[in-house]
């Protein structure tokens, strides 16, 4: 990992992104309606984890972009450098009335493998690292939670220890206009997501204690 006095300085200005979503029609940035939550994944490259959110009931939006390293308004080739800290994150915007943050970590445990420390599957780089940047304290106890549940579930299953980066959200940065809910512009475009197998058992009164 790159440190913040050797990282790229960025810029000041941010990249240009469409005001709405190209599936759902509503607002990627805010202001949101009130209510509804957000929550900032980092799981693979960002285009097939974006879609995996945007299809879950209940999310009202979804974003790609860059979070966890240092670089003000990376580019996506700045970011692929390893030279920012960040890696690729996906921002879903959700309404709790409908989808719990839980719902949201279990998609993600099992839409990736999170054992595989910088990179997943053939994506390598610390861009592609494994990453649930939380923006609070509930947050963070519910994904630490769900972390050691999963983690066992991978360990029973002979897979190794979770790499997931589990910190606190500074600032998501988002992505230049053409990566913004990309495999729907892109149908056959490139998707490396893929989980272990392995079902997080999480939900359903499962104990996350």
């Amino acid at each position: 990992m790159i440190t913040a006095d050797r990282a790229l300085p960025g810029r000041t200005t941010p990249l240009r992104v469409p005001v709405e979503h190209y599936v759902s029609g509503h607002r990627i940035q805010p202001p949101f309606p009130e209510g509804l939550q957000t929550a900032v994944f980092g799981m693979g490259c960002f285009w097939g984890a974006e879609r995996i959110f945007w299809e879950t009931p209940g999310v009202y939006s979804t974003a790609v972009g860059y979070a966890g390293g240092f670089t003000e308004n990376p580019t996506y080739e700045e970011t692929c450098s390893g030279l920012t800290g960040h890696t690729e994150a996906v921002l879903v915007v959700f309404d709790p009335a409908q989808v719990s943050y839980e719902t949201l970590l279990k998609i993600f445990w099992e839409g990736h493998d999170p054992t595989q420390g910088m990179r997943q599957g053939n994506d390598r780089g610390s861009q592609y690292r494994s990453a649930i940047y939380y923006i609070d304290d509930t947050q963070r106890e519910v994904a630490e939670a769900t972390a050691k549940t999963f983690g066992d579930a991978l360990r029973a299953a002979r897979y190794g220890e979770v790499t997931t980066e589990i910190a606190a959200l500074g600032m998501f940065y988002y992505a230049e206009d053409y990566h913004q809910q990309y495999l729907a512009h892109n149908i056959n475009g490139y998707c490396g997501i893929g989980g272990t197998g392995v079902a997080c058992p999480i939900g359903a009164g499962a104990s996350l204690t």
